[in-house]
């Protein structure tokens, strides 16, 4: 019996060979029509990796990997929900400045198994490297402009005289200067001020992407006011009283400060602290005022500049009410027709500058009714009060509506009336 068999064996291993090949090819068959072998494309984000901290890479490089896999379509759906399956770095370990062609390395978690990687994109990239550098250089500090006359600026203090510059090292190499300037001009107090610094070339040209740092110094510039000299407030000097029923509403003076100088300092400090100006008369004044004035000087004080100010006084009316009583005047009535009106007079209460009030004349303020288009009958009719001063406006009327009865006058032919 033992014989038997391997001698069977040896007659059917080549059927059994065949059976076996078309079982797998039916298994595989099988599997495939059920999860079939699909190709999707996959970005993956780039990791840097291995750049030295005294690296920069100055050129554009691919941020996301396309990466193209061949996978059952149960394997693609399993990458696809997990994240961090799929990863991509470039390798920079060892490498110095200069130009460099980086392969852009993958990898698949191992539990993804069969996966077939059909198309990387790209698969190598070109980098510039540039060294970063830093360089300490003087701060070219400086001060543009005067204060205004009569003061003077002493030497400025600034909280740094020197900057450090760091960033790439074309870049670095570029900055010749850095600068920075106070504008003092017309300046009569301490100035103190914090300084943007600027990174400039040799051709004053801005150097842009280097890091300075300080940014920023802060200044504080003295300004003092020279000897025999004084800045002072200006007084403006009146005498009189504007008209009666007129008040003085403002005074202004400009410049309001003035320049004095002496030669004898000790002149200038007696002053009281301001300088006054001539006598501006304003009797009997009702309009507003505008006029040059001179200033009243000790002697051997001068002033810086023009010697006179402009003064304005502003002057207005005094305003109030005034009760009036007016009788009612109608208008527009036909001649075969007469009005009646009740009552025929009202109360005006009138209101505006006070002097105006007092001056006005009969014929000044009218009531007056319009009855225009009006036919036979009692109307209830609004006067209109007319003011001829403009100034002066109604504020009330009473009563504020009139009775006006309109009819037929005495001897007129009586109206016809419509078939």
């Amino acid at each position: 019996m033992k014989s038997r068999f391997p001698r069977w064996l040896g007659r059917n291993l080549s059927t059994l060979l065949l059976a076996l090949i078309l079982a797998v090819i039916v298994w595989v068959a099988a599997v495939t029509s059920s999860d079939p072998n699909q190709e999707q494309i996959y970005l993956v984000p780039v990791d840097i990796i291995g750049l030295a901290s005294n690296l920069e890479i100055t050129s554009e490089f691919p941020d996301r990997l396309s990466l193209t896999l061949l996978a059952p379509r149960s394997i693609l759906d399993q990458i696809t929900k997990e994240s961090g399956t799929l990863q991509a770095w470039m390798d920079l370990s060892g490498l110095e400045s200069g130009t460099h062609t980086i392969q852009l390395r993958h990898q698949l978690d191992s539990r993804f198994r069969p996966v077939r990687v059909v198309d990387i994109d790209p698969a190598t990239t070109e980098l510039i490297l540039e060294a970063l550098i830093s360089k300490t250089i003087p701060i070219q500090t400086g001060i543009q402009g005067e204060p205004t006359l009569g003061y003077q600026a002493s030497p400025p203090e600034w909280s740094h005289d020197e900057v450090t510059i760091s960033g790439r090292a074309s870049q670095v190499e570029q900055v010749a200067t850095v600068k920075t300037t106070l504008n003092i001009t017309g300046a009569e107090e301490t100035i103190e001020r914090n300084l943007n610094l600027l990174a400039v070339d040799e051709a004053g040209n801005i150097v842009s992407d280097v890091i300075l740092s300080p940014s920023e110094v802060s200044v504080v510039q003295t300004i003092t006011l020279r000897g025999g000299y004084r800045n002072m407030a200006v007084k403006v000097v009146t005498t009189g009283q504007v008209a009666d029923g007129y008040r003085q509403t403002s005074i202004s003076v400009s410049p309001p400060n003035v320049m004095v100088f002496s030669a004898d300092p000790a002149v200038v400090d007696q002053l009281p602290g301001y300088v006054e100006t001539a006598p501006l008369e304003l009797t009997a004044s009702f309009d507003d005022v505008e006029t040059i004035l001179g200033l009243n000087l000790p002697e051997g004080v001068s002033v810086i500049g023009d010697p006179n100010v402009l003064v304005q006084v502003g002057i207005a009316a005094m305003e109030g009410n005034l009760k009036i009583i007016r009788m009612v005047e109608t208008i527009g009535v036909l001649p075969e027709f007469e009005a009646r009106v009740a009552p025929d007079s009202v109360d005006v209460i009138l209101f505006g500058p006070l002097p105006v009030l007092d001056a006005l004349i009969e014929t000044d303020v009218r009531v007056v009714i319009d009855l225009t288009g009006l036919e036979v009958g009692i109307h209830q009719l609004a006067p209109e009060v007319v003011i001829l001063p403009e100034r002066i406006q109604a504020e009330a009327i009473s009563p504020e509506n009139i009775e006006v009865e309109i009819l037929e006058a005495e001897g007129a032919a009586p109206t016809p009336t419509q078939p």
